[in-house]
Formats: structure tokens, sequence, C-alpha cells
């Protein structure tokens, strides 16, 4: 690996005009390319071999008409007054509304009876004749441009249903650009040069524009999730940037050292480029497991991600030393003013040197938690554990118009159907009779109806709708309460536990239930096999079996207060003003797995880099105390910095005006937090002086029988020394730790 990437970084550094070229030329064709046939986005809500599914597609099949999706133009006046004062205006509206491409058909309020018991809200029933996962946004925009005379006229006009919703563009709120301006602030503190401050982030830029316009054109190919491009482009932000914060930190490092711009860089692409490829793999693995699940939308949003990620690697090992070539000593001229020292001898192993890592207080407080590592590991442990206590009440649900901001049309369409008709209007279930099999027959379905009724959930069933061929039957059902009401899956349960073999139950509101089953019945599955591969690929490359097993421990704890916080804030309510949030919501059933696959990804980033100059330090020195505090020593900095860039991005986040944004930005920033501070700073050293040489032990057979993967080990400029391990292999003699080395 370590060969694989120098040979990359110098090829690219030979050649920098070519490899910025090549990228110039490739963004020149990926872009306008996806804006000419990039698809749209979709979100596949069926969860495979579910009860809605067989509904969904036994409409498909025999009954089209009644399989398209659905979306209501809601029409209401101030209290006081009737809709039925501005009925011109109206039936103009559902004139121009039937006129809409692939609007199959459209009902009148005033004859269809429409309107509400107080005469203030109506609402015309708009069907597709395409499945809703399929209504095009150009279509809904042309609803929207069909209702908009309305409002002159004085009347309220939303947009709201099913298609609608499910096509709804996720808002933005401009809060993603003062995310990059604090990293900007942050990369120059820590660089104290604006042009290295400047790299990472116009990387970071490059490789979410190329990955967006990837996203794009798979959405061309197959469905890609509406969620896609805003996770891809969080996550692309922030790994882009701390990949070349990583790899630029080390070029100056060992430019330091006293090496040469080209031997400085080299050596940094043949030990943080490889410690970035690795990374870089284990995050697009934990995405990619999202597969895992079977569910197309997840499995969407895990290819996108990780073609982010990909574009984020490719940046960091081919156009950053390109860009770090044609620098030459601008990326290690540092403007910042450095303020003096207070320097104590007796806690300097070399105090003539004031840049060594003795000198640091990541060095100095790694001995204060080794000496005493009991207190240090159960307090650190306790914390952790305290904040995800919330995590054992999640309450899962899928995310309904009602979750959404007010400032959505389908939102406050949704309001207000609910004050007019009952919270049950926006929960509609379809229940369907294959009339050719054993159950039900034609005859039966008035008794079937009066059953399901009868049901203290049950607001309403309306008029059977027979398809041509006479063989299936349609039931449109309400509900008493909302989609994401957990009521409302109860009542789903018992109408289930009522209807015979040959009926389903879909519709919206079924399909999400399903999808939220799903999603809890896979997670541990899931999780299992996200911990089971890292642990696998940490073997590899650390020859430890005490490694993985503590990084796969501490990134649960970890991800475990993450999820703790989201409950706390979002399900409970804690500190919501803070978050504008003005009531509480369930937590998003696909948020714990998108969550964990995300995060764990990104813990191991922070696990790989810290322990891998650890290892590199052992095997200078053979002291496995004294390894762990240099190494938090010369990685401090620049962790740090890396944890506080991609915290401050996700932070930035949760100003979008989604709920569900917000939590995806709370809970990753939440766990970076933790990662970077609790976990790196006391867990790993306590652990690791409590394991002592015991960490890096590796069975002998095992050892044998493993490929070899090094990174960020020391090596020569010329050559890479192969790394043997022994069964519990003895130290080198301690030696006086280097204050200059080559990488």
């Amino acid at each position: 690996m370590k060969r694989l990437t120098r040979r990359i970084g110098d090829a690219s550094a030979r050649r920098p005009w070519v490899t910025i070229g090549a990228w110039v030329a490739a963004l020149a064709l990926v872009l306008p390319l996806a804006g000419l046939v990039g698809g749209s986005f979709v979100d596949d809500l069926v969860a495979p071999g579910s009860q809605s599914e067989k509904a969904m597609e036994l409409l498909e099949d025999r009954f089209p008409e009644a399989s398209g999706g659905s979306a209501v133009a809601v029409f209401a006046v101030p209290e006081g007054e009737r809709i039925d004062r501005h009925r011109p205006a109206v039936e103009a509206a559902v004139d121009r509304i039937a006129d809409v491409e692939h609007v199959a058909t459209v009902t009148d309020p005033f004859t269809g009876g429409t309107i509400s018991p107080d005469g203030r809200i109506g609402y015309v029933q708009v069907t597709f004749d395409v499945p809703p996962m399929k209504v095009h946004p150009r279509q809904i925009d042309a609803l929207s441009d069909a209702i908009e005379p309305v409002r002159g006229d004085g009347v309220i006009a939303e947009l709201g249903g099913d298609a609608v919703f499910i096509n709804a563009e996720t808002p933005t709120s401009g809060a993603e650009a003062a995310g990059l301006l604090s990293a900007l602030v942050i990369l120059v503190v820590a660089f104290g040069t604006i042009v290295a401050a400047l790299v990472p982030i116009a990387l970071a830029l490059v490789a979410v524009a190329a990955g967006l316009g990837s996203i794009v054109l798979l959405a061309h190919a197959t469905d890609v999730s509406t969620a896609a491009p805003t996770i891809g482009a969080m996550i692309g932000l922030g790994v882009g940037i701390d990949y070349a914060l990583f790899i630029v930190a080390r070029c100056r490092e060992n430019r330091a050292a006293g090496q040469d711009n080209a031997t400085a860089l080299s050596n940094a692409m043949s030990s943080s480029g490889a410690a970035v490829l690795f990374a870089g793999g284990t995050v697009v693995v934990a995405m990619s497991a999202l597969a895992l699940t079977g569910l197309g939308f997840l499995t969407s949003i895990g290819l996108s991600t990780s073609l982010v990620v990909l574009f984020a690697v490719a940046t960091a090992l081919t156009l950053l030393p390109a860009l770090l070539s044609l620098l030459g000593d601008r990326i290690h001229k540092a403007r910042r003013h450095r303020w003096p020292r207070i320097r104590r001898a007796k806690k300097s192993v070399n105090p003539e040197n004031p840049e060594s890592p003795e000198q640091t207080a990541w060095w100095r407080f790694a001995h204060r938690v080794s000496g005493r590592p009991w207190p240090y590991l159960l307090a650190g442990s306790a914390v952790l554990l305290a904040l995800a206590i919330p995590a054992l009440r999640m309450e899962t649900g899928f995310p309904d118009a009602g979750n959404d901001a007010t400032s959505t049309t389908h939102r406050r369409a949704y309001d207000l159907l609910a004050e007019g008709f009952g919270p049950g209007f926006n929960a509609p279930l379809l229940m369907v009779a294959d009339l050719r099999g054993p159950g039900v027959d034609a005859a039966g379905i008035p008794e079937l109806a009066r059953r399901v009724a009868d049901d203290p959930g049950i607001a309403s069933i309306g008029e059977p709708l027979f398809s041509t061929a006479g063989d299936t039957v349609v039931l449109p059902v309400l509900p008493t309460t909302a989609p994401a009401d957990a009521a409302t899956s109860d009542t789903l349960e018992r109408v289930r536990g009522v209807i015979p073999d040959n009926v389903a139950v879909s519709g919206l509101t079924a399909m999400t239930d399903d999808l939220t089953s799903q999603l809890n019945d896979t997670l541990p599955v899931f999780i299992a096999a996200i911990l089971v591969v890292s642990f696998l690929l940490l073997m590899l490359v650390f020859r430890s079996v005490a490694v993985p097993l503590k990084a796969a421990v501490m990134n649960l704890l970890s991800i475990g207060g993450a999820y703790g916080v989201v409950v706390a804030v979002f399900q409970w309510g804690w500190l919501g003003g803070l978050f504008n949030l003005h009531e509480t919501v369930l937590i998003a059933s696909p948020l714990p797995t998108i969550f964990f696959a995300v995060l764990f990804g990104l813990s191991m980033d922070y696990e790989v880099f810290l322990l891998s100059r650890v290892r590199e330090e052992y095997d200078a020195t053979g002291d496995p105390t004294e390894s762990v505090a240099r190494g938090m020593a010369v990685t401090g900095r620049v962790i740090t910095s890396a944890a506080l860039i991609m915290t401050v991005v996700f932070l930035s986040f949760v100003a979008n005006p989604s709920p569900l944004v917000k939590m995806m930005g709370l809970g990753l920033a939440t766990a970076i937090v933790l990662d970077a501070t609790i976990v790196r700073m006391v867990l790993v050293p306590a652990s690791m002086a409590l394991l002592g040489r015991a960490a890096w032990w590796l069975p002998r057979p095992l050892d044998r029988r493993l490929p070899r993967i090094a990174v960020e080990t020391v090596e020569s400029v010329d050559a890479v020394e192969s790394n043997e391990s022994d069964d519990l292999p003895p130290p080198p003699e301690p030696t006086p730790a280097p204050t200059a080395r080559i990488s």
C-alpha cells in the first residue's frame, strides 16, 4: 500500500500540470454530462417481501389505474369565510390541474364532497397514471403553477399528498458556506499560512463537485434517494478536508525535519497517503454495507456516499501532490505569531528542542493517563455510557410531511388537511384483495369492510373499487391517527390480523411501517457485518488482535453516545429551542443504520491515523507507553484540527430547516467530538497502557498466513522496509526517541 501511494504521489508531483489538467477535464466532462443526461432523485420506499410490496405489485399488474401516485391541492380561506365564495377560481384551477402531464383524474371539491364541515377548507384529489415514486418534479412544478392564480383571489393554496411529499427537494439553509468558512479559519490557525489552509478546502470542493455530478449520473441508471446528495456532500466535505489535512501536515513535518520538498512530499504520500487510502477504504466498506439492509434507497445512499469518498481519496492522492509540488516552500512558511511557551525542564525529555513532542500537552497528558489508567478508563467509559442511556428508549418511525419545516408547501397542506378532516386523513391505507386467490370473494367484500370498520382506530372506509376484469378490488381506509403516530402502526397491525390471506394492506403509511420493521430486523446483522469486516482490516494493518477489538468497542461507545444525544434532543425535546425545534419528533427509522455506517467509518479514520503513528513509535522505541504518548503528541494538533473541522461542517447542517438533516448533522458532530476527546485522549492511552506489549500481539500461525498491509511505518527514502512480527515480539532495544524522522 505504501509503495502504491508513493508511486501515485510521485507521478502526480512530477507532472503537476498534466494531473491538474486531467482533473479539470474530468470535471468539465462529468458536470455538464450530469446536467444533460442525469436522472432525478426518487425514494424507493418498498420493503422487499413485505405485504405492502405484494399489494403494490398486484395493483401494478392487474389494476394499474389504482396504483398511480396521488397529490392533493388544498384550498382554504380565513376563519368565518367559506371556500364556495371562491368557487370560480378553484374550478379554474381544477381545469388547469387536469391538463398537467400524467394526471389521470381530478376531483371537484364542490361536487365530490371534499369540503370540510365548516366550509372553510376544500381539497382536490389528483391521481397520476404513474406510481408516486415515478412522478417527475416537473409535474409537481406544473401543479404548483396551476394553483398559483388562486392565491391572487385571496385563497390559501397548498400542494400535499404522497407524490408531492416523496418528490420534494431537500431544503437548504445556506449555513454550509459558514461551515466551510469556519473550517478555513481552523486550518489557518493550525497551519499558520493561508496557502496551506486553502489547499484542503479546494480539494474538498473538487471532490464534492465530482462526487455529486457522479451521483446525478448514477440516478440516470438506477433509483437514487433524494437524501443521497445531502449526505454525500456532508461526508465529502468532512473527509475531503481531513484527508488533505493529514497529508499536508505530514509533508510539513517532514520538511521541518530537514528533508527537501520532493523527499518530504514523497515520504508523506508513502506514510499518510497510505493511511488516507486505508481510511477512505474503511468508510467505503461501511457505507457499501448499507446494501445488506436489502432496501433500495439505503443502498443508493451507501453507493452515492462511497462515490464522493472515493473522489476525496483520489484528489488527496493525485491532485494534492501536484498542487504541493507547484507551491513548493509556500506551503511550509508559517506567518502566524508564535506565542512564547512556558516550559518546565523537569517535564521535558528533550528541553533543548522546544519543538519536540515531549514539549506538548498531549505528551504530558498521555503520560498522566498512562500513570493511572483504571480511573481514566472507567471515568471515560462512564461518561459515554451515560450519554448513551437515552438511546435505550429510542422510538423510530418513518418521517411524514408533518415532520418537515412549515416553510414547505406539503407541510402546510398536511396541517390544513388535518385541521379540516382529521389527522388520519394524511395516513390513507389501501386494502387490496386478490379475488383469484383463496379467501374473501366479491360477495364477502362488504362483510370484510364492516369488520375492519369496527376497529376503533379506523375512521372510515370508502366504497370498493373493482378492476375491469373484476379480479381485484381496492378498499380505501382512513385511520383516526396521524401517519407517524404509534397508534397508527397498532391499527395497521390489528387490521392485518383480521384480513384473509388474499388481502394485503398498502399505501404510503403501510409501506413506511414495513420499512421501519425491516430496518429494525436487519440492524443487528448490519452492525455485526461492519464490526467483523473492520476487525479483520485493522488486524491486517496493525498485526494485532487487541487493537482492532479495542477500536470496535470504543467506536461503539462513541456511536452509542451520539445516538443518546440525538434521542434526548429530538425525541425528548431537550435543548430543542437551541436547534430551532418547535416539537418533538420520532427518530427517522433509516437514521440509526445510516448513522452507524457513517460514524463507524469516520471514527475508524482517526483510529487509523493515531494508531499508525503509535505503531511507528513502538517500532522505533519498543516502549508501549512512550509510543502512545509520542503518537498522541505528533498527531494531537492535526487530528484535533481535523475533528474540529468535521464538527463545524456537520454542525452547519443543523441549521437546515429539515428535522432529518438536523438529526444527521447533530449526530455526526456529536460522535466526532466524543471520538476526538474522550476516546482518543482518555480511553486510548488508558487501554494501551493496561495492555502494554500485548496490544501488539498476534498469534504466530495467524501472522504467517495473513497478508501484510503496512500503513505509516518507519521507512527509508529509497525503500519500504518489511514489518515482521512474531508471537508477542520482543521489542527492540529502547533508544532515545528521535526528534526528527524520515517517514
